[in-house]
């Protein structure tokens, strides 16, 4: 197969670029496998690309007819090899810190869409400050933290919103019956410790964790629960389109416990997908006066989930079905409630936007 580093031509049909195929980048990471297999099942050929050689190989062996390239981000000629011909590039690689900007860049010059599954508030917020405008010029969508963080709550959230035009805060609380890292997940906690963000006073400002508690009331199957508030994506990617001056997050306490401790397994999978049995509840909480809007959703592995949310997107987005171009969240970029519908109950096993209250 002959590649070439152009871009692809300015008159190319949005038929064509739709055909196109998305390149992986740390293609045999855990979450970015569940990434290529749910590309694969939607029949989209895909391009493998990572840094190591033989991990590389070990995923092609299960994918052969999808072409493998060896680049590291700091090669931007590999990178450039790689990424030739492709309609949109999805980062697996973490710690993003390093790979964000330099495979962002890589897919801006190929001519691709870029989106991640960062969960890295500075990478994320780094995109956005200092990428947009090139991939606006490019007419290309830089969609960072499409994932369970950053991109499930910013959607949550943005459907809660509906149709105010602000909000005096807007929380996300989350609650996990367990939290079984990955390496990746710890390699991102080691490189990201003491770059944690909220967004609080219409700005991202430092975030220390404290020990100080507090109960939410989840809805079943969760209840109420002690916890903890949490640095997460969301609080950089909510407030780029949602006006609000206050973005929280909380976690119920069992799962932070379950991250914090160096002898907890990692995840493995307990269904013919390969996902864990690992179950979670997301809601979004937005509240403006005295009246409060609400959307929940349930599911099962909060990795796996990631791939059917950053897979809808790319799809979407090469497919034309998106909102403007440049650096977008994904509550920004689609509609919100529709795109979570298209992902229940496959991939969610619940979602729903709850009725208005009054805060008590």
């Amino acid at each position: 197969m002959t590649h070439n580093a152009s871009n692809p031509p300015a008159a190319e049909t949005s038929d064509a670029a739709s055909a196109r195929p998305v390149a992986v980048y740390g293609a045999y990471g855990h979450t970015a496998r569940f990434v290529v297999a749910e590309l694969i099942a939607r029949g989209r050929a895909v391009v493998l690309v990572g840094r190591d050689a033989a991990k590389l190989r070990e995923i092609g062996d299960r994918y052969p007819n999808a072409p493998l390239w060896v680049a590291a981000a700091d090669d931007p000629q590999a990178l450039d090899r790689a990424f030739a011909g492709v309609g949109a590039v999805i980062n697996c690689a973490g710690p993003f810190s390093s790979t964000s900007l330099p495979v962002a860049d890589a897919a801006a010059r190929a001519g691709a869409h870029y989106l991640d599954v960062a969960a890295e508030q500075a990478a994320s917020a780094s995109l956005f400050d200092t990428r947009s405008e090139r991939f606006r010029a490019a007419c290309l969508v830089l969609a960072p933290s499409v994932a369970f963080y950053g991109g499930l709550g910013d959607l949550l959230a943005t459907a809660a919103m509906g149709d105010w035009s602000e909000a005096d805060e807007i929380t996300i609380a989350f609650a996990l019956d367990s939290w079984l890292p990955t390496q990746g997940t710890r390699l991102t906690g080691e490189s990201n410790a003491g770059h944690h963000l909220v967004y609080t006073g219409g700005r991202l400002s430092p975030f220390s964790y404290s020990t100080e508690v507090s109960d939410w009331e989840f809805p079943a199957p969760f209840g109420k629960q002690r916890t903890n508030e949490f640095a997460t994506a969301d609080q950089v990617t909510i407030p780029r389109h949602l006006r609000t001056p206050e973005v929280r997050a909380v976690m119920n306490l069992a799962p932070l416990e379950d991250i914090r401790h160096p002898a907890t397994p990692e995840p493995s999978a307990a269904d013919d997908r390969g996902r864990s049995a690992q179950t979670y509840l997301v809601e979004a909480v937005v509240r403006r006066g005295d009246r409060e809007r609400r959307a929940v959703v349930t599911g099962n592995d909060i990795y796996a989930v990631t791939a059917p949310i950053v897979v809808e997107a790319t799809e979407r987005v090469l497919a034309g079905r998106h909102t403007g171009t440049g650096a977008l969240a994904a509550g920004e970029a689609f509609p919100a409630a529709d795109f979570l519908r298209a992902l229940t109950p496959e991939h969610l096993t619940r979602f729903e936007v709850r009725t208005e209250t009054g805060v008590s």
